[in-house]
């Protein structure tokens, strides 16, 4: 799996529509401070769902957006593709038989991110889904920024594990089986739910059914002897016989 070609617009310093193709072998962007290397790296993050704006470098997500210049108005939207060779099949799935993945990401003024996968609108779990295993989901360690060396040195046996795993093509197992222990929990606390309220009801159904056969047994004792109206009749002749 290689990364193809990266296609930026409004996005930081790229105010115009700009497409950078990479060769096979090795690629070197070079250029004096300030060209905007940098914010190639920070592009190609952000498209693979990269939410955090300290990240980038900013303080929110609209940062990302071309702010303008003294000769430039700003950008209303930033937008970055990337398209990524996939003829080894190293991205899976429903999307093993093709042979180049884009994935393009866009976000407004408002700060709402829109993405899409080969044209198709989707949310951001489905790009970060199919990249896992792959080097290059959250957890990236295809992109080796200035001091990440130092930092790794530092780090602890199960930060260091966190890499392994997704080196080893581990790392999408394991969210797969995280996922689903939590929707068996949620299950487990629904089922707990429906219970309580099947009890609860079961309760006020019993009631219901004493309360039923107390008033069918009043109903029975109330009712007078003899013929319906019986009772009725004599109560009225001796009430209004004369004296």
């Amino acid at each position: 799996m290689r990364l193809l070609k990266i296609k930026l617009s409004g996005f930081k310093s790229f105010a115009d529509p700009t497409t950078l193709e990479f060769p096979d072998g090795i690629a070197a962007i070079t250029g004096p401070n300030g060209a905007g290397k940098s914010n190639l790296i920070d592009a190609v993050r952000w498209v693979m769902g990269e939410s955090s704006a300290k990240t980038l470098r900013g303080e929110s997500m609209p940062d990302v957006i071309f702010g303008g210049s003294n000769t430039r108005k700003p950008a209303g939207q930033a937008s970055v593709e990337l398209v990524f060779d996939n003829s080894d099949g190293r991205v899976g799935g429903d999307y093993a038989a093709y042979n180049e993945i884009a994935i393009r990401r866009v976000v407004g003024r408002d700060g709402v991110s829109q993405y899409y996968l080969n044209g198709t609108s989707c949310r951001r779990r489905d790009i970060t889904d199919i990249f896992l295993g792959t080097g290059l989901g959250p957890r990236s360690y295809a992109i080796i920024e200035q001091g990440t060396i130092s930092r790794l040195v530092d780090l602890k046996p199960e930060e260091w594990q966190v890499f392994l795993e997704e080196a080893a093509g581990v790392s999408k197992y394991k969210e797969r089986r995280r996922e689903t222990l939590a929707r068996v929990e949620n299950t487990r606390e629904r089922l707990e739910r429906v219970n309580e309220i099947r009890d609860e009801l079961t309760k006020r159904l019993n009631q219901l059914a004493q309360q039923a056969r107390q008033a069918e047994r009043f109903g029975r004792s109330a009712k007078p002897s003899g013929s319906p109206g019986a009772g009725f009749a004599y109560w009225s002749r001796k009430s209004f016989a004369m004296p």
